[in-house]
């Protein structure tokens, strides 16, 4: 029998002496008896504090033991509660930034990683690492492992960037340590160059991480078999099969010679699988499937009959088999990895798409159209799902990283169409479906637009837009993560009652808000046609590469890169055509705009023939009676002025049709929505560059590249990287704004020492943004020939090419020089809010043009940018887009001042009398274009004076007539 326990005995046990030793000194003793009693309390109490304080930590050092234990054997859901007691028992024993506590938050945080569930895991391996790098001193060993544990979840979110900088981290503590992990580091980042395609990088570390491990640990420690594993890798997927057959082999012996339990096994599977799909690649097919099924096998044994592994297993089976043109058999093992998957993880997880195109593949060999639509179709719908889920958070290269994962299938979706099944509508639906959905589907993304709505929204509305905000991000969890420990039917009662709670809030937003409506309604073909305007046409240029659906090596599954061409209008079906490889096109489009940007060349007409008979004349029989082109370019496509190509008849196409650009033909929903403008127009011409020297002298200066500081995240920060540039003065532009400002009498006009970033940056949403400047496009190539002088003009005399630059962000590699751009030149010490003239393309896209109707850059190259296929031109033209505007004005390549003047005259002029903006800028164009020449003038009719300027966005008048 339990006895009585009263506050002043202590028969309870040390489990109530922190408890007792509080209250004792709280209460009063009234008698000489209570006294001496309360005395002895708080002398026990003291005394054995300490005693009580070892066994909590004894206790959770138990614990922490079993929950590691439970973790490695893969059950997770019994070693979670332990992990999250033992942080509890650690943090009120020991306080919040103890060491302990720190290896406490690094054990829960593992098992949410290993758990898929990376949203809980990461903010606790950061707090773990926070810790970390005050306790003891920075350089401590334990660091190391703190980096390298939220490396390895970055990896596997695919956030490669992100995972570099913590595996560089990590190594960087245990080479001061010469601690023997230091392998371990230099594998890890050997897997993430592998993912990143860099080879090169990829097998020096490995080699030197091998060289490590066998000096530190032996030739046979299990810990190699990954770097093994590795550089097998490297090898493998350059299809060097000799070499990485041998590094397979190796670590397949050493992992059989290692401990039984769930991990080694797991290793030991991978490693069986690596040296299967080496032998099919070899056609060795009898040995290969020895190996997948030992594979299987040893996965069923380390995770049951039915787990996520096995079914992996079961893919990589029937993929040999389809390898092996054996489909019915493929067909067969892939349904049951489809089922056990659908069983396991729900019907929308990311694994359904790959057994669902796994299925398709082997149906279109085999000739059964219909039933690879029907895969590739749900495929489609599964993918846009994940798509949203996907890109509701996280950074422009997080979002470019997963959008890259669906490369593969676009290409089959849009090959199943223009390949296999050219007459039939529905297959021609899907493709054009989808390119209208994730063509330029990073740029939608990045701009954010429960942000900008919230900026815009009332009190109760901001309410409604954040709660919107979390139910999405915990559906996207939800969704992507699978069940894990939950039943596959409660996992889908959950999602769906997030589903419900999602609809009903965008529906009650939709109905407050008109904007979000446009925002939020699917992407549809039929959507995107009712937009398009009578008597127009769009063209959706995609690039895609063939997929072939008998490849028997890797190497055969898509062919090289081709173009080719949508055509929708109002109404009716899309018609199509195929343009031919990529490569002959582009190299046709480079010296084509090498002879338009060069006023002295004669040939540029023979030349832009060559462009429209590849890429226009097969697209305008489908064009029928319209005359307004809404062009959709993707590729090189996206740096031609279609004004400038030269049709049969040896006539510019800007006599015949009027050409406006869009990223995608989903841009004519977003461009539904109009938002008031706030201020006047806003000219802002010919600013004070500044002379370093005093000198005042035009002098041509080298142009450098200043690398970007990184964080440990490899963000990069608030940089410009003009470190040496001269930007001489541009009196002309003095007369363009002065005669734009008679044009627009209520505009501000900033000239001279006013025109600076800072004045450019505090404008809200002007009507009009004109900008006559200095404008800049680095390319991204080889270091090795930087230091090329560049005489950075706009001025009509023609500048040599930019000097090359190396960094990751397209957006820090354009940009206009503003008032004192020469005394500063891009500072790499700018601080936040600190100003130095370059306005780069990064900066510009955080501008408010949130209802501005038109920006017009009178600048040269403002229009160029990096290109990437299927998402657009990454500069200027795409941070304007960001910040909100709804036409953008820009040139393709150094621009006359006097032509300049004149054509942009010409425009104004005619938005003011009403004129369509694409409508105005043409006949502005044909204006200079149809101008006599006359001696001691230059002579217009030549491209370089009219073709360069391009317009991208909406096309209607200034007051959104159309």
């Amino acid at each position: 029998m339990r006895p009585h326990c009263n506050f002043f005995s202590l028969v309870c046990g040390f489990s109530l002496v922190f408890s007792a030793l509080g209250q004792a000194q709280n209460v009063t003793a009234t008698t000489p008896q209570q006294q001496t009693e309360l005395q002895n309390v708080i002398r026990f109490a003291t005394l054995f504090a300490p005693i009580e304080q070892d066994r909590v930590l004894e206790e959770a050092r138990r614990l922490s033991d079993e929950a590691a234990r439970l973790a490695s054997a893969r059950k997770f859901d019994e070693a979670l509660p332990l992990a999250q007691r033992v942080l509890a028992m650690r943090e009120q024993a020991l306080g919040q930034q103890h060491p302990d506590v720190a290896s406490a938050l690094r054990l829960l945080a593992g098992i949410y990683r290993d758990k898929l569930d990376y949203g809980q895991a990461e903010p606790l391996y950061l707090r773990a690492q926070a810790i970390a790098e005050k306790i003891p001193a920075p350089g401590h060993p334990d660091l190391g492992w703190m980096y390298n544990d939220l490396g390895a979840l970055y990896f596997g979110k695919a956030d490669y960037v992100r995972a570099e900088a913590q595996f560089l981290s990590s190594l960087a503590v245990w080479e001061k340590t010469n601690h023997p992990e230091v392998g371990r580091s230099l594998r890890n980042l050997g897997a993430v160059y592998i993912r990143k395609g860099d080879f090169i990088k990829a097998e020096a570390v490995l080699k030197r991480g091998l060289d490590v491990m066998e000096r530190v640990l032996g030739p046979n420690n299990i810990a190699i078999a990954g770097t093994l594993t590795n550089l097998g890798g490297v090898y493998f997927d350059q299809q060097d099969f000799d070499r990485a057959a041998p590094l397979y082999e190796r670590a397949l012996k050493i992992l059989e010679k290692a401990p039984e339990n769930p991990q080694n096994l797991n290793s030991l599977a991978g490693a069986t699988y690596n040296l299967g799909a080496i032998y099919t690649s070899q056609r060795k097919f009898e040995q290969a499937e020895a190996f997948h099924r030992r594979a299987l096998a040893m996965r069923e044994k380390t995770f049951g009959k039915e787990s996520p592994p096995v079914a992996t297993s079961l893919s990589n089976l029937a993929s040999h088999f389809a390898l092996q043109g054996d489909y019915a058999k493929s067909a067969t093992i892939y349904q049951q990895a489809l089922a056990m998957r659908e069983k396991l993880l729900g019907s929308d997880h990311p694994e359904i798409v790959n057994s669902l195109r796994g299925l398709a593949r082997t149906y279109l060999a085999q000739n059964n159209q219909q039933a690879a639509f029907a895969q590739w179709s749900r495929a489609a719908g599964i993918s846009e799902r994940n798509l949203t889920y996907n890109l509701t958070s996280g950074s422009e290269r997080e979002k470019l990283a997963y959008l890259t994962t669906l490369d593969e299938q676009t290409n089959q979706i849009i090959s199943l169409h223009l390949r296999y099944a050219a007459d039939d509508a529905e297959a021609r639906k899907l493709s054009v479906t989808t390119i209208l959905r994730r063509k330029g589907r990073a740029l939608d993304s990045m701009t954010d637009s429960i942000a900008a709505l919230r900026r815009r929204a009332s009190p109760q509305d901001q309410t409604l837009l954040d709660q919107l905000k979390t139910v999405r991000a915990q559906l996207a969890r939800l969704v992507l993560n699978g069940p894990q420990s939950a039943k596959p039917a409660e996992h889908l009662a959950q999602v769906k009652t997030l589903e419900a709670k999602r609809e009903e809030l965008e529906s009650e937003i939709s109905r407050r808000s008109s904007e979000f409506r446009a925002q939020a309604q699917p992407v549809t073909l039929e959507a995107v046609q009712a937009l398009i305007p009578q008597r127009s046409a769009l063209v959706e240029f995609v690039v895609y590469r063939p997929f072939n659906a008998k490849f028997t090596q890797p190497s055969e599954e898509f062919d090289a890169p081709r173009y080719a061409a949508y055509v929708l209008s109002r109404r009716g079906k899309a018609k199509w055509v195929e343009l031919g490889e990529k490569q002959p096109i582009d190299e046709a489009i480079s010296k084509m705009r090498q002879a338009l940007r060069d006023r002295k060349r004669q040939d540029y007409k023979k030349l832009a023939r060559t462009v429209d008979r590849l890429v226009m004349q097969p697209v305008r029989p489908l064009l029928g009676q319209a005359r307004r082109v809404l062009i959709a370019p993707d590729g090189g496509i996206n740096l031609i002025p279609f004004t400038a190509l030269v049709d049969q008849r040896g006539e510019f196409l800007i006599k015949r049709f009027s050409f406006s650009y869009l990223t995608s033909g989903r841009d004519l929903v977003r461009l539904q929505v109009k938002q008031p403008d706030k201020q006047s127009a806003l000219i802002i011409a010919n600013p004070d560059f500044g002379e370093e020297d005093g000198s005042g002298k035009a002098q041509e200066r080298i142009l450098r590249y200043r690398p970007a500081a990184q964080n440990q995240q490899g963000e990069i920060g608030k940089v410009t990287i003009l470190a040496n540039a001269y930007f001489p003065p541009l009196p002309g532009t003095g007369g363009e704004a002065t005669a734009l400002k008679r044009l627009l009498p209520d505009s501000k006009l900033l000239v001279n020492q006013a025109a600076t970033e800072a004045m450019l940056k505090q404008a809200s949403s002007p009507k009009i943004l004109h900008i006559a400047t200095h404008g800049f496009f680095l390319e991204d190539e080889s270091l090795a020939t930087a230091g090329t002088k560049l005489p950075v003009t706009k001025s009509a005399a023609q500048p040599a090419s930019p000097a090359p630059t190396r960094t990751g962000n397209p957006l820090l590699r354009s940009g206009l020089a503003l008032a004192g751009a020469n005394q500063t030149r891009g500072s790499s010490n700018k601080e936040d809010g600190e100003e130095d003239g370059i306005l780069t393309a990064l900066e510009a896209s955080g501008l408010d043009l949130w209802g501005t109707k038109l920006v017009v850059l009178s600048a040269c190259q403002t229009g160029l940018g990096e290109v990437k296929d299927g998402d657009g031109v990454y500069g200027l033209r795409r941070a304007l887009v960001l910040a909100g505007s709804e036409t953008q004005v820009m040139s393709l390549w150094a621009v006359s001042d006097l032509g300049t003047r004149n054509l942009m005259i010409g425009y104004y002029r005619r938005l003011k009398l009403g004129e369509g903006r694409a409508e105005a800028m043409r006949q502005s164009q044909l204006r200079l274009l149809n101008q006599p020449k006359q001696r001691g003038v230059p002579d217009y009719s030549h491209p370089y004076y009219w073709a360069s300027f391009i317009q991208s966005g909406e096309w209607a008048n200034l007051d959104g007539q159309r």
